[in-house]
């Protein structure tokens, strides 16, 4: 892990397969995650390319002490990072929530984007588990206070523990493990709720990049999606590939939510497929539209 100060405030990230001439990822995980998400990725992935994975602001290492949670504020610290790192260009690719970031992320900072990567992206429909819009109810802090105590969370661990030696692995319930169990720290647990409720709300995601998608499909655009993820569901995938002509929509099967976790193999072949069979997009000032793009009002 290394760390980029922005503005008086440490953001946490990995980075991987540095080397001249190499095209950029830049690696966004979901919601209360980390980049330890991309751990099975990462190194498939750094033979070929430069890696960026950055804990977003209130995830993982990266500092409690951002002021805003919203996506447009996630998407510029992205920039400040890139900023700082004399990256100019790259390849955006975002899990989850992370996929509403890249999304965002193109929307300002068009000129910095190659290609768009979205693997089970939020933003691209209105419905999502249930239990997320549970918790986006006012109040529902408390009960996960309790839920989330360090007894419990202890708990689970060894359960955990217990079947790990028994030899039965479930990727995907571990990784959703790992993020409950960030929030058993207060710290994080605020930012979770903050991020939480700047994206869904009781009936559902309360932000929708469906309205940017014109834009976003001037750049090479791949989405991936496990045939069974239970957070937000395959069809948001399927509508939005039919709504970007040229895009590439790729759907992992036996795969939930973290395809990336769950079959890595699979989803390193997309990417690698996707980045040597498409040219680098480009998206200027000069592109009707994208002079919206850079308005600073856009993250509104």
């Amino acid at each position: 892990m290394r760390t980029a100060l922005l503005h008086g405030r440490e953001l946490a990230y990995r980075e991987a397969g540095d080397g001249e001439g190499k095209p950029t990822l830049l690696l966004i995980h979901g919601m209360a995650g980390s980049s330890v998400t991309w751990r099975e990725l990462i190194p498939r992935l750094e033979s070929h390319f430069h890696i960026l994975a950055p804990d977003l602001p209130g995830h993982g290492q990266s500092s409690l002490e951002f002021d805003d949670y919203s996506l447009g504020a996630m998407a510029s610290a992205l920039r400040d990072l890139l900023v700082a790192k004399g990256v100019t260009r790259c390849t955006v690719v975002g899990q989850s929530l992370g996929g509403g970031v890249a999304m965002q992320f193109v929307y300002q900072y068009p000129e910095f984007c190659e290609r768009i990567v979205l693997i089970g992206s939020g933003g691209l429909g209105r419905e999502v588990n249930w239990i997320l819009r549970l918790l986006a109810v006012p109040g529902a802090e408390l009960l996960l206070s309790a839920a989330a105590a360090p007894w419990f969370v202890n708990a689970g661990n060894a359960v955990r523990r217990f079947l790990g030696d028994k030899g039965i692995r479930a990727e995907a319930m571990a990784e959703a493990w790992a993020a409950y169990e960030s929030l058993g720290r207060p710290g994080h647990r605020r930012a979770f709720f903050k991020t939480l409720r700047s994206v869904v709300d009781n009936r559902g995601q309360a932000v929708s990049a469906t309205n940017r998608l014109h834009l976003a499909g001037r750049l090479p655009f791949q989405l991936i999606w496990g045939d069974r993820d239970p957070i937000i569901p395959v069809s948001h995938g399927h509508a939005t590939h039919e709504a970007i002509p040229g895009s590439r929509l790729a759907i992992v099967e036996g795969s939930g939510h973290y395809p990336h976790v769950e079959d890595p193999a699979a989803v390193e072949r997309i990417i690698v497929e996707f980045m040597t069979g498409t040219e680098p997009g480009h998206i200027d000032h000069s592109t009707p539209g994208a002079d919206m793009a850079t308005d600073p009002r856009a993250a509104d």
